[in-house]
């Protein structure tokens, strides 16, 4: 089938500009629980755009919560994803990152960018406001950037406890975006990384690490879902303000939805713990893994993803279109 979308259009525009050369994207999963058809949409659109375009896919891992991470999902979404097609030029990791995310972070804090926040998570939401309530500014913003590098090393090198401090950035309390309202760029989080051990105890959030990653990988054309639609000012600023040398582009598509059929990984995990469900791979499950062991071919996961198009909204698709091209 013939791939043409406005995400399509967009790639073309800014190879023939010269703007890039190739397009080089990413599928970077959260390793806390198996794939579903829904994040096929997000594996493919990523996997054909980059190798319709001349460049590559990279499978990178956001290992940044240790607390909700599992090997087992690693190896599970490696299968998931090979087992699509979808082969990746670079196999990643978060914490391949983790150094230099906290060289960025001193950055910003010696240009006046990021500072210490002493505020409880629940006072950093009721100062943060709401759409019709500006934020107020917090009493620690004000602090040096001498006092802020010696708090921010002693995050690092575990001198306070978990959720004492965290470490925000200074952008605009009265943004209509609350997502520009100083974010928390890193938290105080004791627990071994199945990766890095114990050398770490404060660990980047996702709208922080993510952008960094995408900038270290020359990633052209960062594709997401539209949840993501208003943290793109954050991507952009993170890239702008920590100085990195390549400027990927988020761009986002309406997430897949199944009718009458159970998605979300934090649903399906329910299901799992609670022994309604045989696990992961139950073929009941639009998992990957289950469909997988349901016989689902998939060539017909492809053709599924690839007429549907991409929409720019959300909407629910009705799975017998599936079945319909499981029989051809």
């Amino acid at each position: 089938m013939e791939i043409n979308h406005f995400i399509n259009t967009i790639i073309e525009e800014d190879i023939r500009s010269g703007k890039h050369k190739r397009a080089i994207t990413r599928f970077p999963p959260e390793p806390n629980g198996l794939l579903h058809l829904g994040h096929a949409r997000a594996i493919i659109t990523n996997y054909s755009m980059a190798k319709k375009h001349g460049g590559y896919f990279n499978l990178r891992f956001d290992d940044t919560n240790p607390v909700k991470e599992d090997i087992e999902f690693i190896e599970g979404i490696k299968r998931d994803v090979s087992w699509l097609g979808c082969e990746w030029e670079n196999l990643l990791f978060a914490s391949d990152y983790f150094d230099e995310m906290y060289n960025r972070a001193v950055l910003l804090i010696k240009k006046g960018d990021a500072y210490v926040c002493d505020l409880t998570a629940e006072e950093i939401r009721e100062y943060r406001g709401d759409f019709t309530t500006p934020g107020k500014e917090s009493p620690y913003r004000n602090r040096s950037a001498e006092e802020n590098l010696q708090l921010f090393e002693g995050m690092k090198n575990g001198l306070y406890e978990d959720g004492s401090r965290v470490l925000r950035a200074k952008i605009d309390m009265s943004s209509p975006n609350l997502n520009m309202r100083d974010p928390v760029l890193y938290r105080i989080q004791r627990a071994t990384h199945h990766r890095t051990g114990d050398k770490w105890c404060i660990y980047p959030m996702y709208d922080f690490a993510h952008p960094i990653e995408d900038a270290i990988e020359g990633i052209t054309h960062s594709l997401c879902s539209l949840e993501f639609e208003d943290h793109r000012p954050l991507y952009d600023w993170v890239v702008e303000h920590c100085e990195m040398e390549h400027t990927p582009r988020q761009i986002e598509f309406g997430k897949l939805y199944i009718a009458g059929a159970v998605t979300g990984k934090r649903y399906i995990k329910q299901l799992v713990e609670e022994g309604l469900v045989m696990g992961w791979d139950d073929p009941r499950l639009i998992t990957l893994a289950g469909l997988r062991r349901r016989g689902v071919p998939p060539q017909a996961i492809h053709d599924f993803i690839i007429a549907l198009g991409l929409p720019k909204s959300q909407g629910e698709t009705s799975i017998d279109m599936l079945y319909q091209l499981v029989r051809e």
